[in-house]
């Protein structure tokens, strides 16, 4: 029975490994933190709206056998609102991804830090960080191989270690139960915790994984009898996912009152209290986020680019390759010089918070349109569904703005 379910294991741990990163980690890290238990309720409200915005895409995928990118290319017929899609896609996507890789692979080797130290060469007036050049070459390596088995493998594998390390953390730190259950089914609203909120929502609903999703299922499953498979893989490893973030909140919860800002700094803080052990298990934890991350990013910009631009998204095709490599050598690049593109992550964040409602809003179009998906087309409760997330993802972009552009509506 195990034998059977691990054969079935399809992209969905991949795309718990994509939101995870060290983003999430950080922020649900903040909300440990300063709001305790109060806010896994939000965690829970992201869990299921990314189920059923992850369960579309991955329908489509296996229904159409086309990436989501490519059928929005396709299935646009206005030359203006293609042409501003396509860009607010590729600019959301590509050059977000590229930006957030270098924190994705820091991420990684602050959890290598915290465990082995700072080891670094000195060229010149550089500092290059020698865990950055690691990580960056197992991911390059990973991906140069363009094998989806091995890939979804190592993948599975470290989503695995990641969900234990946190798991271990959590339990080690001896939460009241009671106030778990308590957080988890009663929607609190503490003082100033409203970004926090939109922040654990935002951190999980992620633009990228719907093509990423699409995508990948299409490697995997080529049949419409397949669809259960892709359903159940979704269903384990999102929850899994939101698992592993509700159990970095309540890891955090037990470090009260203390100047933390990071998931390093929480599995200092950890030390003392927990002993040596709950350190590496949450330092752990943080270094499989980060590498996960760091390989899924430029993943996703390569299929993204590819359906944008009609090209073969074989994992082997050199234009395919190109997207990644360019992606993955900025994040390297950036990361183990310690530079911080606040710039390009700021259009980022604004290109991203535009995209979520927009192909939010597409997916929905799409998924009702009997001409690609026939008698698999949304039915009514998955609409609702789907138009209750578009109205979360509407408020989500609003406060991405409102946070770049500090415009002061929340």
């Amino acid at each position: 029975m195990i034998k059977n379910w691990f054969r079935n294991i399809g992209p969905g741990p991949l795309v718990a490994a994509a939101f995870i990163g060290p983003g999430t980690v950080t922020v649900c890290t903040l909300a440990g933190v300063n709001f305790g238990y109060s806010l896994l309720w939000a965690m829970v409200l992201s869990i299921i709206a990314t189920i059923v915005l992850q369960e579309m895409s991955a329908r489509l995928g296996i229904i159409s056998q086309k990436g989501l990118s490519e059928i929005i290319r396709t299935e646009i017929k206005n030359p203006v609102l293609k042409v501003f899609t396509m860009v607010l896609i590729l600019s959301a996507i590509v050059i977000g991804n590229a930006a957030y890789e270098a924190g994705n692979i820091s991420g990684g080797v602050l959890g290598l830090q915290t465990i082995v130290g700072s080891p670094s060469i000195q060229m010149g007036e550089f500092s290059i960080n020698i865990l950055s050049l690691i990580i960056g070459i197992i991911a390059f390596v990973l991906l140069y191989l363009g094998n989806y088995k091995v890939l979804e493998k190592v993948l599975v594998s470290l989503v695995i270690l990641m969900s234990l390390a946190f798991l271990i953390t959590a339990i080690v730190t001896k939460p009241n139960i009671g106030n778990i259950l308590k957080g988890v089914f009663k929607p609190q609203f503490p003082n100033e915790s409203i970004l926090t909120i939109i922040a654990l929502i935002g951190t999980t609903v992620v633009p990228y994984n719907l093509f990423l999703h699409a995508a990948l299922v299409k490697e995997k499953w080529h049949q419409v009898s397949d669809l259960k498979y892709a359903r159940k893989d979704t269903l384990i490893a999102i929850i899994l996912g939101g698992l592993v973030s509700m159990c970095i909140i309540v890891s955090a919860a037990a470090i009260q009152f203390q100047e933390i800002s990071s998931a390093a700094d929480l599995a200092k803080s950890l030390e003392p209290l927990f002993g040596s052990f709950a350190k590496y298990f949450l330092a752990t934890g943080l270094f499989a986020a980060g590498i996960t991350s760091a390989i899924t990013a430029p993943l996703a910009a390569a299929y993204v680019t590819s359906g944008c631009f009609g090209w073969n998204s074989n994992l082997k095709s050199s234009k395919f390759r190109s997207v990644w490599i360019f992606i993955l050598l900025l994040g390297v690049l950036f990361s183990s010089l310690n530079i911080k593109p606040i710039d390009i992550i700021k259009f980022a964040q604004v290109a991203n918070g535009i995209l979520l409602p927009v192909i939010a809003g597409f997916l929905i179009w799409i998924m009702n349109k009997s001409s690609i998906l026939g008698v698999y087309k949304n039915n009514l409760k998955q609409n609702i569904f789907g138009f209750i997330i578009l109205g979360i993802s509407i408020l989500l972009s609003v406060a991405t703005l409102n946070k770049v552009f500090q415009l002061n509506i929340f």
